[in-house]
Order: C-alpha cells, then structure tokens, then sequence
C-alpha cells in the first residue's frame, strides 16, 4: 500500500499544533463530515528504550496518533482559529503490537460534538490487522482562549 497524503487537504503541520518529535500524523488520506483517515509511520526515536532488544511502539504512541488525527477532522473545517486539547480517553484496547517499520492506518469517526468538544471512536491497524480500539474526548478552545489559558 502507498500511503501518501491527499494533495487536496491541508497538510497535519497546517491545521494542528504538533510537530516532530511528537507529531504523530504523517498524512491524511482521507476528511469527511464525520471523521478522518489517516496514517503515521513511527521512526526509530518513537521505541527507544521500549524495549531494548525487542522495540514496541508504546501503546500511548497509538493513542496519541489517533487523538491527533481527531484533532485535526475537528479543526479543519473550523472558520474561527482554535485549538484542540487531548481531554480524555473513554476506553482503548489493544490487538498486537507495533515494531519498527510498521506504518499504521488510522481512521477515527466524531461520534459527537458541539462547538467545544468533540467524541471519537478511532481505530489503528498495521498491514490490514487491528492493532488498537480507542475512544478519545477533546476539548475545542478559541485559538485567544488556548493562547490565554497556556500561557
């Protein structure tokens, strides 16, 4: 599978505020009404130190990957600058492990939203197989309120 991001979407980088080392989102296949399709290809730096001589993407990592791509099916479409903030997760389980080399495909669909808050069911896989099922909460701040709130 080639996995590049769609041409017509804005890049991660444009619409959500991570960036290397912890942009975990290297592309979006995918921006509908109701959600997102995505892939991430974790580098080496992502297992270091988990676990020397049998590396494991930390499961956290898929979590995370899969809050941003939220993040960013929440934000794209947004007409006033916001922010969105990882606020919790509903629950996640994990089917097998990711190594070095794995690309994972993410998908992630707004199960519900109002205008500060967002619900997600998101999934990974790795070469078609699941590898994790989370549910993840995010907040939506005004882009002033973030900035005002963080600072």
């Amino acid at each position: 599978m080639v996995y590049e991001h769609n041409p017509v979407l804005p890049i991660p980088e444009d619409v959500i505020p991570h960036r290397p080392p912890h942009l975990f989102l290297s592309g979006v296949t995918e921006l509908t009404e109701d959600g997102a399709k995505g892939f991430w290809l974790p580098g080496k730096e992502h297992f270091a130190g988990h676990f020397p001589g049998m590396p494991l993407l930390p499961g956290v990592y898929q979590v995370e990957s899969v809050a941003q791509l939220g993040a960013y099916a929440a934000m794209a479409k947004s007409e006033e600058p916001i922010l969105g903030l990882f606020k919790g997760i509903e629950s996640t389980h994990f089917e097998r492990v990711v190594k070095p080399g794995d690309f994972l495909e993410l998908a992630v669909e707004i199960i519900d939203r109002n205008k500060r808050d967002f619900k997600g069911k998101g999934i990974v896989e790795v070469s078609g197989q699941l590898a994790c099922e989370t549910t993840i909460i995010g907040a939506l701040l005004p882009e002033r309120v973030a900035k005002r709130m963080l600072s």
